[in-house]
């Protein structure tokens, strides 16, 4: 786990937007996004277009985009049906950014992977720590109960649901919990995560609280590197209680300043996308 804010890639960002605008916006319809339209509007974050034509490749390649045309027949990739269900099932992190309760309870997730077939329990592991899970025991990973639907949709798309059993409950001790959840993720490095985010978009929404015109390339430029590195971040903390959390937690600071950003910038950006699909 990283404690440094990840370089946007190409991959990335080309991800981001589709999350952000790929999925109809101010203007624009949904649809298969045009790969001259979508050259020109990653170049607005410093992408070339080598660059996005790979990464479109490695995306097609992966089954989450898939090609297809636009009404007026020029070629473009729009999302798979399993790349809009991992969409769905990110925005209610991303954007609701859920916060769980003590009482609200865990959502605990057992598995045993036979040893001839132990890529699968590799990959088991990497989609349990990338859905926020922490680590309770061997074989044994905890998360807030609310990530129990984007869990189960996760583990069926991949294949995996036979090798795991999910189950809600509470944590009965012997330590406190909140020692618990100290041992179960590492909260030091959670919280550098939550700073370097704050220390690299909290100055630009400072700038943009002084900017009365929202110029639409500026505001989608900015928009959609800030998502670009806050989506990361409610996986890495999928929203854990705060009352199990030290007290100077920046996990609800670096939250509000995304959802500052979001409100402001969103739409704004959308105009952009509209002009640059057009």
């Amino acid at each position: 786990m990283t404690d440094q804010q990840p370089l946007h890639t190409p991959r990335s960002l080309i991800v981001t937007f589709y999350g952000a605008y790929g999925r109809g916006c101010v203007d624009a319809p949904a649809g298969p996004v045009p790969i001259a339209a979508l050259i020109r509007l990653l170049g607005a974050v410093g992408v070339d277009s080598p660059s996005v034509r790979s990464a479109v490749s490695r995306l097609k390649r992966r089954g989450l985009l898939v090609a297809g045309r636009t009404p007026d027949g020029a070629a473009g990739y729009g999302l798979s049906d399993a790349a809009r269900q991992l969409l769905e099932d990110g925005d209610r992190r991303i954007y609701g950014r859920p916060a769980a309760r003590p009482g609200h309870g865990w959502l605990l997730a057992v598995f045993s992977v036979p040893e001839q077939e132990r890529h699968k329990r590799h990959l088991l592991r990497s989609r349990l720590a990338r859905l926020g899970f922490g680590t309770a025991a061997p074989g044994v990973w905890v998360a807030p109960a609310h990530v129990h639907e984007e869990t189960r949709h996760t583990l069926q798309r991949l294949g995996l649901a036979d090798y795991v059993d999910l189950f809600r409950g509470s944590h009965l001790g012997f330590e406190p919990t909140a020692e618990a959840v100290a041992r179960w993720w590492d909260l030091d490095a959670l919280a550098r995560q939550h700073r370097a985010f704050l220390e690299a978009h909290e100055p630009v929404l400072r700038r943009w609280a002084r900017r009365k015109p929202v110029p639409p390339e500026a505001a989608y430029r900015d928009y959609l590197l800030a998502l670009d590195s806050w989506r990361r971040l409610p996986y890495a903390d999928p929203g854990l209680p705060a009352a199990l959390l030290p007290a100077d937690w920046p996990g609800g600071r670096a939250a509000r300043v995304f959802g500052a950003l979001h409100t402001r910038l969103r739409d704004a950006g959308g105009q952009f996308v509209a002009a640059g699909l057009a």
